[in-house]
């Protein structure tokens, strides 16, 4: 997969939680939602190599490193974060202040613990679609 279509795709990937965010579960709006994540994570799969797992969250968590910057405060190294969890760091810190070191390693835990509640909750859109009327 191109840069450029890593970054439309995390990008539709980050409308769409956001989107998905507005809704509870079982708001019958949200299946449209869930199909375009679907819809997502399929073409990721298709572009990521048979043998490579996607690393999972602690993995992603443990590979990057943070460095206390000259100001007094912790940063990240992007270039230590794997793709595409990278990008997915960037679409939503769009307009995150930053030095131009790196971002600021606050807003990467923020990230990711945003990201869990953001998978908890398309869990439970599907869990709820899934349920029987």
């Amino acid at each position: 997969m191109t840069h450029d279509e890593l970054r439309q795709l995390e990008g539709s990937r980050r409308g769409t939680l956001w989107a998905l965010a507005c809704l509870r579960p079982g708001d019958p709006t949200a299946s449209d939602l869930l199909a375009i994540l679907d819809d997502l994570d399929d073409q990721e799969r298709n572009d990521t190599p048979c043998c490579d797992k996607p690393l999972e969250l602690i993995e992603v968590r443990n590979s990057v490193s943070v460095m206390r910057h000259n100001s007094g405060i912790d940063i990240i190294l992007e270039q230590t974060i794997p793709q595409p969890w990278r990008e997915r760091f960037h679409q939503a810190s769009i307009g995150s202040t930053r030095v131009p070191d790196g971002p600021y390693a606050t807003d990467w835990d923020k990230f990711l613990n945003e990201w869990q509640r953001e998978m908890l909750h398309v869990k439970n859109h599907r869990a709820a679609q899934a349920a029987p009327s």
